[in-house]
C-alpha cells in the first residue's frame, strides 16, 4: 500500500509495527532533513508517529510544553508526540500547519488521527468487510482501494480516537460552525494585511530550495511579494551578521537578534527551521534568490503578466509552456494522480502537474501556491451575482468547506506527484479567522468595486503607511479574476472539449442519460462530453463506491453548468454567446 504514494515522498521510506497496528511512510524532506525520517518514535518506543504535512509553530510550541521532552530530531513533526502526552486528543488544536498524522499509542493501544482545519493534505479514512473493526487511513485513494471497500476523505479539523472509534471535530470557529450568523467586524486594512504578510514568512520555513507559483493574478502575485521581501530581508541581515563576526563585533541578543539579524541559537534551538515568538524567521534561505514559476500556452495572458510581476520583484523567473497535445497526452497520468473526475479540477490540474515536473526537476521541493483567495473573499466572477451579503457570505463559507475537495486537492495532488510540497498562505488559521469575520458587505462586488476589493486594497498604495514601497504594480493589483484554467490560454479548455467531442459520441451521452450504458454512475451522470470522457478515464483508475470522495464544482447563481470563468457574462474575454 505504501509504494502506491512513493511519489508523494520519494526521499525515504520507512515502517513501523506495533500490536496490530501498521505504520508506513514515504518521506518528502524539507524540514529536518538529515535527522526527520519516520514514523517518529518516542524515547521510549511507546509512541510512533507517521505525518504528511508542515507545523509551523513547532519551535514555539517546543518551549512551551509543559514538561521536558527529549527530542530526538530536527523535524517539526515531532512535537506532535508531547503534545499528545499533554493534551491527548486535543492535541492539533495546538498546531499551526498544514497535516495529516496518525498517531500510535502502544500502552494504550490507542490510534488517533487528525487532519488540519482545511484539508490542505489531502487524507482518507477506509474500511474493509472482510476485516471487520480495522480501520485505514492514507494520503490517497490509491493506497486504500484494493484493500477497503468503503472509503471516505478524512474531514478537515477533526481527529479520530480508536478509543470511541469516532470522529471529533476540533477546530470549530463561530464563521464556520454558524454559516448563517453573519459577521460584523469592521474593515481592518492593516490587520489584514499584516496578518497576511504573516502567513507567508511562516511558510518559508525549509531547509531546501523552494520557489513561488506565480500566474501573474492577484493572489499568486501577492504571495510571491511577500516572500520576495522576506527573502530579501534575510539576505541583508544574514550579510550585517557576517559582517559583525569578521570584525568581532559581539553585541547582546533581543528578540533572537543582534543588531537586527538573527541571534546564535541556543543548543536547543541548533538547526531548527521555523518561526520564533514574534512569527519571523530567523534561518537564512536556501536560495540566493528567490525563484518563480509560470506556465501557459504560448501568449497566454497568464504568462504576460507573470513575467511583469517578476521583472518588478526582481525574483529569477522561469516561464514554461506546453501544447495542447502535451496536455491532451497528459490528462489519464493526471486523473491517476488526482482522483477526481470533476472538470474544473482536471482542467486546473493538467497545466500544474505539467509545471510541477519542471520545478522539481530543477531541484526545488517547496513552492508556495495562492489558493483560497476566491473562497475568502467571493473572487470567482459568479459572486458577481450574489443576492446580499448574508448569501455570499454563507457561500464564502461552503467554498471554504469545501476546498479539500477541489483547490486544496488540486494543489496537493498535482505537485506530490512529483514530490514537490506546495503551501498555502490564503489557508492559514489566523489569516482565515480575520478574513472570515469581516463583514460581508466588504465583500459585495458592485459597479465602483471589483471582485476581492478589500484584499487588493489593503496592499494599494493609498492604504500602505507613508513612503512604503509599492507591492505590486498597479495594473496587477488591480487585474480581474482568471480562472487558472482560463489563464493559461483560453485554447487549453477548447482544446479540452474539441477532444472530448472527438471520443465521446451523442448516442454515449443519451445512454449515460437514460442510464442504461452506466448505471454504476447512479444520479451523477455527467453533463457534457468533456466530462463523461474524465468519469470513465476515472473508472479505468478507480472502482465505483472511489466516486464518493469526488465533488462536483459548479458556480452558483449562474445558468451555466461550465466551470469555466469566461462562461460567466461578466468576464473581459466571455464565451461570445454569452455576451449576447
Amino acid at each position: 500500500m505504501g509504494k502506491q504514494v512513493k511519489h508523494r515522498g520519494p526521499d525515504w521510506s520507512g515502517n513501523h509495527t506495533a500490536n496490530s497496528t501498521i505504520l508506513v511512510h514515504e518521506r518528502l524532506s524539507i524540514v529536518g532533513v538529515d535527522t526527520g525520517a519516520q514514523p517518529i518514535l518516542s524515547e521510549d518506543g511507546n509512541i510512533a508517529l507517521a505525518v504528511n504535512g508542515e507545523i509551523y509553530n513547532h519551535k514555539i510550541l517546543r518551549k512551551r510544553l509543559h514538561e521536558s521532552y527529549p527530542f530526538k530530531t530536527h523535524s517539526d513533526c515531532e512535537v506532535i508526540i508531547p503534545l499528545y502526552q499533554e493534551y491527548g486528543i486535543d492535541a492539533p488544536k495546538h498546531l499551526d500547519g498544514m497535516f495529516s498524522w496518525v498517531l500510535h499509542d502502544k500502552k494504550q493501544d490507542r490510534l488517533i488521527a487528525a487532519r488540519d482545519p482545511i484539508g490542505i493534505t489531502t487524507f482518507y479514512m477506509g474500511r474493509s468487510s472482510t476485516t471487520p473493526g480495522a480501520v485505514f487511513f492514507a494520503s490517497e485513494l490509491k493506497c486504500l482501494h484494493p484493500v477497503c471497500d468503503q472509503i471516505e476523505a478524512f474531514p478537515p479539523g477533526h481527529v479520530y480516537d480508536s478509543k470511541t472509534d469516532s470522529l471529533t471535530r476540533y477546530f470549530s470557529p463561530k464563521w464556520l460552525v454558524e454559516p448563517t450568523s453573519i459577521p460584523s467586524n469592521p474593515l481592518d486594512l492593516t490587520l489584514l494585511r499584516e496578518t497576511f504578510e504573516k502567513s507567508v514568512r511562516k511558510r518559508l520555513m525549509a531547509e531546501v530550495p523552494y520557489g513561488v507559483l506565480l500566474s501573474g493574478g492577484l493572489d499568486s502575485s501577492l504571495v510571491a511579494s511577500i516572500a520576495q521581501r522576506e527573502t530579501l530581508r534575510l539576505q541583508r541581515e544574514y550579510a550585517k551578521k557576517q559582517a559583525a563576526l569578521q570584525s568581532g563585533t559581539n553585541t547582546p541578543a533581543v528578540n533572537g537578534f543582534v543588531n537586527g539579524t538573527p541571534a546564535v541559537p541556543t543548543e536547543s534551538e541548533e538547526g531548527l527551521a521555523g518561526i520564533d515568538e514574534q512569527y519571523h524567521l530567523t534561518d537564512v534561505p536556501v536560495l540566493s534568490q528567490l525563484n518563480s514559476f509560470s506556465i501557459g500556452l504560448p501568449d497566454a495572458p497568464d504568462g504576460k503578466a507573470a513575467l511583469e510581476v517578476a521583472r518588478f520583484l526582481g525574483t529569477k523567473h522561469h516561464t514554461f509552456t506546453f501544447t495542447i497535445q502535451e496536455g491532451l497526452d497528459a490528462l489519464y497520468d493526471v486523473i491517476y494522480h488526482l482522483e477526481s473526475y470533476d472538470v474544473t479540477t482536471i482542467r486546473a490540474s493538467t497545466p500544474m502537474f505539467l509545471l510541477a515536473r519542471k520545478i522539481k526537476a530543477m531541484g526545488v521541493k517547496m513552492v508556495l501556491s495562492g489558493e483560497g483567495s476566491d473562497e475568502i473573499f467571493g473572487g470567482y466572477l459568479y459572486f458577481h451575482n450574489a443576492p446580499d451579503k448574508g448569501a455570499l457570505h454563507e457561500e464564502t463559507v461552503r467554498r471554504v468547506k469545501n476546498l479539500h475537495l477541489a483547490d486544496c486537492l488540486r494543489a496537493n495532488k498535482s505537485t506530490s506527484a512529483w514530490g514537490l510540497e506546495a503551501r498555502v498562505p490564503f489557508l492559514d488559521k489566523e489569516f482565515l479567522d480575520v478574513s472570515m469575520n469581516i463583514d460581508p458587505q466588504e465583500k459585495m462586488i458592485t459597479k465602483d468595486r471589483i471582485e476581492k476589493y478589500i484584499l487588493r486594497q489593503a496592499f494599494d498604495p493609498a492604504s500602505l503607511p507613508p513612503g512604503s514601497k509599492a507591492y505590486l504594480p498597479k495594473n496587477i493589483l488591480w487585474r480581474q479574476k482568471e480562472q487558472f484554467s482560463d489563464g493559461v490560454g483560453y485554447g487549453w479548455i477548447d482544446g479540452l472539449k474539441d477532444e472530448a467531442k472527438k471520443v465521446v459520441s451523442d448516442e454515449q451521452m443519451v445512454e449515460a442519460t437514460i442510464r442504461k450504458d452506466k448505471p454504476q454512475w447512479g444520479d451523477d451522470i455527467p453533463d457534457s462530453k468533456e466530462a463523461y470522457w474524465y468519469r470513465c478515464m476515472f473508472d479505468e483508475h478507480f472502482p465505483p463506491y472511489c466516486a464518493d470522495t469526488v465533488m462536483r464544482w459548479t458556480p452558483t447563481w449562474s445558468k451555466q453548468t461550465d466551470p469555466s470563468g469566461r462562461a460567466i457574462g461578466v468576464h473581459e474575454a466571455a464565451y461570445e454567446e454569452k455576451k449576447q
